[in-house]
């Protein structure tokens, strides 16, 4: 009996200390494994990849279809790979991104600079190079070289590369000297360059390209240093099946022409002309737009447009002058002609109020006419189309892109069409006959511009006004960290 008791009592705490083991074990951090496809295998088996990433421009932002932006695009491309959903994780700054991989995430794909020392993290092959652009205010005198950045207030990002970039040049120009942020984007140190709170800022080149419609009074200096080279970071320690296969989906793109054709999509648009353009908008904008946004407004409450649209028609027409008059007796902001604007009531062109509400339900009652076979952005464009050209000559560039095997029901087919009606043996055929079919096409894509510009501008003012009125005018300077020269 005392046996059998003894031998109980040994069994029931020798199950005491294994349930005691096995929480103790729970309770210990887990240790990444080091198998070469552990990684991967994790990922494909939750079904999603976790990418940590940043709200700008050149990475991710929603735009007027969803998500977009040039590492989104391969992001999403990479997941459709691996055969997996996509999780984004937005919520940082540059420096914030290579932690939280290494902390929690599957990747990081935000503008990361590849740079092999750092801890913790992998990276993938080079992306696409990436090289530091000085850009200066415009009217100061244009520096071409380190020696002219003397005295000047020169913001960075820390932890972009730009930041690595600099203190590399500032072991061979000692007096080099730079302020540096972590708080901040591209996009505000731009706008902290034009509004002359810095005199230059460090930024990359095809960062610069992309933004610099929006910031006219912004010029390109010239390249500092060497190029770095865009990759992705994963976590070290995990194995390396996630990062083998990164690295074959980009060689497959790279291969392919479609890595190319994703950078001259994002990155390659660098018109000169309409940059000039864009300044030029941008003034009109500033003293003009005021007095008339209001009535823009109220004729998009109206109408359902959205108002910076109806702006951006009304700029393409007039560039906002209420008094405008053409050639041929078009009058006023949304300049309409007579029978037009007798068909809709519009006793006088010239009163701002009633061209512009006449003009956008002019617009509407366009778009509504065309058939409901044209969906979406197409729909919209080929109503503008018709706003200058006309409806019929709308409807005979449709039919002549019919004729030659297109959609009509496309816009990118459609305005291939529209120049064709200046050639007689196309307009010959075409109920309405000539028309300057090219101008259509033009002021689609320069009103689709000015939208653009418009709905930025818009947007960085919604994003920053938070910012700022928690920064008072001496507070932004806390945001830099300074950087002296090292003499």
């Amino acid at each position: 009996m005392l046996a059998f008791w003894l031998d109980h009592v040994r069994r029931r705490w020798r199950g005491y200390l294994i349930l005691c083991a096995a929480l103790l074990l729970a309770l210990l951090p887990v240790q990444p494994s080091s198998e070469p496809g552990a990684h991967l295998q994790d990922v494909q088996q939750r079904d999603f990849i976790n990418v940590h990433t940043r709200n700008t421009p050149t990475t991710y932002y929603e735009g007027r279809q969803g998500p977009t932006g040039f590492e989104y695009e391969l992001m999403r491309r990479f997941a459709d790979y691996l055969g997996v959903s996509l999780s984004l994780n937005d919520d940082h700054n540059t420096s914030e991104v290579l932690g939280a991989v290494r902390r929690e995430g599957d990747m990081g794909a935000a503008a990361l600079p590849l740079e092999p020392g750092r801890e913790g993290v992998i990276f993938s092959r080079p992306i696409m190079p990436l090289q530091p652009l000085l850009v200066y205010r415009r009217g100061l005198p244009p520096p071409d070289s380190l020696d002219d950045l003397q005295g000047l207030e020169i913001g960075t990002l820390s932890g972009s590369g730009t930041d690595t970039v600099m203190r590399e040049l500032q072991a061979e120009h000692p007096t080099l000297s730079w302020k540096e942020s972590d708080e901040l984007e591209v996009t505000s140190l731009l706008s902290r360059v034009a509004s002359g709170k810095l005199d230059a800022a460090v930024v990359f080149e095809h960062q610069f390209r992309l933004n610099r419609l929006f910031f006219p009074d912004v010029e390109d200096g010239f390249r500092l240093g060497k190029p770095l080279s865009l990759a992705w970071a994963f976590p070290a320690g995990q194995g390396l099946g996630l990062v083998r296969e990164a690295n074959r989906f980009l060689a497959d793109m790279q291969d392919n022409g479609l890595l190319q054709r994703l950078e001259t999509r994002y990155f390659g648009r660098d018109n000169y002309l309409e940059y000039v353009g864009a300044r030029t908008f941008i003034a009109h904008a500033q003293e003009r737009l005021p007095d008339y946004a209001q009535l823009f407004r109220q004729s998009a409450r109206d109408t359902g447009f959205d108002w910076k649209l109806l702006a951006a028609v009304g700029y393409q027409e007039s560039h906002w002058d209420p008094e405008a008059t053409s050639p041929t007796g078009v009058r006023g902001l949304m300049m309409l002609t007579l029978p037009t604007a007798s068909d809709l009531g519009v006793e006088n062109r010239l009163d701002p109020a009633q061209s512009i509400e006449g003009g956008a339900r002019y617009l509407r009652s366009l778009e509504q006419r065309l058939p409901e076979s044209i969906t979406g952005d197409d729909r919209l464009y080929m109503a503008l189309a018709a706003y200058n050209v006309g409806l019929g000559h709308l409807y005979d560039a449709r039919d002549i892109t019919r004729q030659r095997g297109g959609d009509p029901d496309a816009w990118v087919d459609v305005r291939r069409s529209l120049p064709l009606l200046q050639e007689s043996r196309w307009h010959e055929q075409t109920r309405h006959g000539y028309a300057r079919g090219g101008e259509p096409v033009i002021y689609v894509r320069n009103i689709r511009r000015y939208h653009e510009i418009l709905a930025y501008v818009d947007r960085s003012q919604e994003q920053f006004q938070p910012l700022n009125a928690r920064l008072p005018e001496e507070a932004s300077r806390e945001m830099f960290d300074v950087i002296p020269p090292s003499t």
